[in-house]
């Protein structure tokens, strides 16, 4: 029997996927583990490997083509078989929290039982694939209690799965009225994780009755493909055009972007009547040229006008003219994330300057035995690291009635790509040596750079640098990277004449600013841990203790 895939959602923020390449054309014989199709999702290109045997019948979209998570992408069965069904399903709406993996037949009910179909109840949330391989979910923690009311949008839960822990949103406001699971149990995909709904109105007992005979298992069809853009919002970056005026020698006012300012109708009655708004001053608002300046227009004698012109018309040598570049789904992530933190977060920030003098000369000694070359920024990942260690308040996140305080040290690094930025996460930085670090971070980086990232190597940062020392910035802030507390903005190395003895000399500094989130950090503790940065850093030897 037949069955469908449906867009899986394959990061923590992704809301649809482009796809980027088809491995199967309609008709070709599929294998369980093959590979699909790859989706690029707003942080990286993804691989989706076919969890059946069968037959490609049909793709959902070509390649380049977007596709909403839970929209149909394929279904795969047997040879010649009847699909239109499948396909009439999939065009009907369904919830944005559904599963979705397709499910295997034998879990649907069978037809003139009565049975309840769980899946098709508004008020019911199933344990969605949250990832291409997850097939359960644990969780790691319930934000809504039995009770609570809850809004679209509002985390309900977050959700451990094979990859990372990801946070999961509803789809509907009303009241949290059952869960699947405790904090800790796991939850099989697509079976009952909780019921959102108006007291008193939903049965719950027969949901939950319905949901341990194993109707939760039954898969949903996928909601419809949002409504198709307009052509000329789908086409490709457009330039409009508009016409520049070559007067510059007028007493009329002109706009910013050099345009005569006259109404409509001045310009039509100009027009008609052969006037030049360029000997023209306006009388409305900021000189604009308006019907009564045509009407009382007298022209000038021909001397008077000649006098005017002594100057050089300027000729324009182009138009007028931009082009509107439609956001990536990786930027639309970075303004909605960014802006969350820079607006909800009450930043603050720590600037210090290090003597890079000793660092430096560690670094060219280093280099010449460690198997891989260590940068700077390799130094700097470690200092933060053992740093972290000693001041555990640093690595931290602000959980709203709770802090939440890491025993673990994942460094995440900002990666600057073509549409934008990604945090490469290394993990365990304490435990690594420097040669670790450094070969881990450039293998990290040229995935970045191809998209090529796995959601486990760009998540569960607990503390961000963002270095762009190396495009000559002496000093930035950076805005906090969720759910750290803290982000470090690192600059260039700079040469600074200094008083040495009883002379000068020439010593390399570096300024680095810590921001912080002032709801779960201090002051005090961000100073204290930028101190032992800095001990760190000025005295090499001491990160290889």
């Amino acid at each position: 029997m037949a069955e469908v895939i449906l867009m899986p959602r394959l990061s923590d923020t992704m809301t649809e996927g482009v796809i980027a390449a088809w491995h199967k054309n309609v008709g070709d014989p599929v294998k369980k583990g093959d590979l699909l199709a790859e989706v690029e999702t707003d942080k990286a290109t993804m691989e989706l490997e076919s969890y059946k045997d069968g037959i490609l019948l049909h793709i959902g979209t070509a390649k380049g083509g977007k596709l909403q998570v839970n929209d149909l992408l394929a279904i795969i069965g047997s040879a010649g078989e009847d699909i239109s069904s499948l396909l009439n399903s999939s065009a009907s709406p369904a919830p944005a929290a559904v599963p979705s993996a397709p499910v295997p037949a034998e879990a649907a009910p069978a037809a003139g039982t009565g049975s309840l179909d769980i899946s098709k109840l508004e008020e019911v949330v199933l344990m969605p694939r949250l990832s291409d391989t997850m097939e359960a979910g644990v969780i790691a923690g319930w934000n809504k209690k039995i009770g609570d009311p809850v809004k679209k949008g509002d985390v309900l839960a977050e959700i451990e799965t094979d990859k990372a822990t990801m946070e999961l949103e509803s789809y509907k406001n009303g009241t949290l009225l059952y869960t699947g699971a405790q904090k800790g149990e796991k939850i099989a995909v697509n079976s009952l994780l909780c019921i959102i709904g108006e007291p008193g109105k939903v049965d719950v007992d027969a949901i939950v009755a319905a949901a341990s005979s194993g109707m939760s298992l039954t898969a949903q069809p996928a909601p419809a493909p949002a409504a198709a853009p307009a052509p000329a919002a789908a086409a490709a970056p457009q330039t409009a055009v508009a016409p520049v005026s070559t007067a510059v020698n007028a007493p009329a006012a002109v706009s910013e972007n050099g345009r005569l300012k006259a109404s409509p109708l001045a310009r039509k009655i100009a027009k008609e009547k052969g006037v030049d708004l360029r000997q023209l001053r306006g009388s409305g608002d900021g000189g604009r040229i308006i019907k009564a300046d045509i009407d009382n227009y007298v022209p000038a004698p021909a001397a008077a006008q000649s006098s005017v012109a002594s100057m050089p018309v300027f000729q324009a040598s182009g138009e007028e003219g931009y082009t509107d570049i439609p956001n990536s789904q990786m930027r639309n992530v970075i303004a909605r994330r960014l802006g969350e933190s820079k607006f909800s977060a009450p930043h603050f920030y720590l600037t210090m300057e290090i003597n890079m003098d000793n660092a430096m000369n560690a670094r060219t000694q280093l280099n010449e035995l460690s198997p891989v070359k260590i940068s700077f920024n390799d130094m700097v990942v470690k200092a933060v690291s053992l740093a972290l260690r000693q001041h555990p308040a640093i690595n931290a996140s602000w959980m709203g009635d709770k802090i939440r305080r890491y025993s673990h040290i994942h460094i995440g690094i900002a990666v600057a790509i073509e549409d934008g930025l990604i945090v490469p996460v290394v993990r365990f930085a304490d435990q690594k040596t420097l040669p670790q670090i450094a070969a881990e971070s450039k293998e990290l980086a040229g995935k970045a750079k191809n998209k090529k990232l796995q959601p486990n190597e760009f998540t569960g940062n607990t503390f961000t640098i963002s270095n762009l020392g190396m495009m000559d910035i002496d000093e930035f802030t950076a805005i906090i990277n969720p759910p750290d507390s803290c982000i470090m903005a690192v600059g260039r190395i700079k040469e600074t004449v200094v008083r040495k003895g009883e002379g000068f000399g020439v010593s390399h500094f570096m300024k680095v600013t810590l921001s912080c989130d002032h709801r779960s950090v201090d002051g005090a503790s961000g100073a204290a841990f930028l101190q032992t940065f800095k001990k760190y850093l000025e005295n090499p030897i001491t990160m290889l203790l």
